[in-house]
């Protein structure tokens, strides 16, 4: 069905509550997206030894190995998906992609990974390696703090026994089914 308002001031309940039932129709195309997005950061190596899609696939490789919560391994394989659009905001991207899918302290997880990142490189560059000291205090400090320390910033490793996408598939398929509106 397609609705037919050209301005959503005119716009009816019933005409929403169609769109809000096309919506969930098609709620398995983000699935698709996402794993469309993965599969494109094998292009990028941006001068690194892996391709991102490699280390994004090592992340959540390490994520699961250490018994991670589901979410947090999907977030782990999606939290550099932002680099196939804009690799100096990628944080924020990745973030808003799985906002509906995860918990608040998991996004935040992603949304700030890059300051936790800091600590292993920053200095190179003249920043504050302690940039994530400013995140103290908050609930996903530590869990942000594991996944920068023990998984992320291992996970360029060429030899590493990495799982491949297609056994992330299905979590992916199973989280994207569930959104949550905003």
């Amino acid at each position: 069905m397609t609705e037919t308002f050209t301005r959503m001031d005119e716009s009816t309940l019933e005409q929403w509550q169609a769109i809000g039932h096309e919506t969930a129709t098609n709620q398995h195309r983000v699935a698709d997206r996402i794993i469309g997005l993965l599969t494109s950061l094998s292009d990028i190596t941006d001068g690194f030894i892996t391709d991102q899609l490699t280390h994004c696939l090592q992340t959540a490789t390490r994520a699961e190995r250490d018994g991670a919560e589901p979410e947090v391994v999907f977030a782990s394989l999606c939290h550099d998906i932002g680099k196939a659009i804009s690799v100096p905001n990628h944080p924020a991207i990745a973030a808003e992609i799985v906002r509906p899918y995860v918990s608040e302290d998991v996004y935040n997880m992603v949304r700030t990974h890059q300051d936790f990142q800091g600590r292993h490189y920053y200095a190179h560059f003249g920043g504050d390696p302690d940039a994530r000291d400013q995140y103290e205090g908050e609930t996903f400090y530590a869990l942000t703090a594991q996944f920068a320390d023990e998984w992320d910033q291992l996970a360029f490793d060429p030899d590493y026994d990495t799982l491949p996408l297609n056994h992330f598939e299905p979590l992916i398929r199973e989280i994207t089914a569930r959104a949550r509106l905003m």
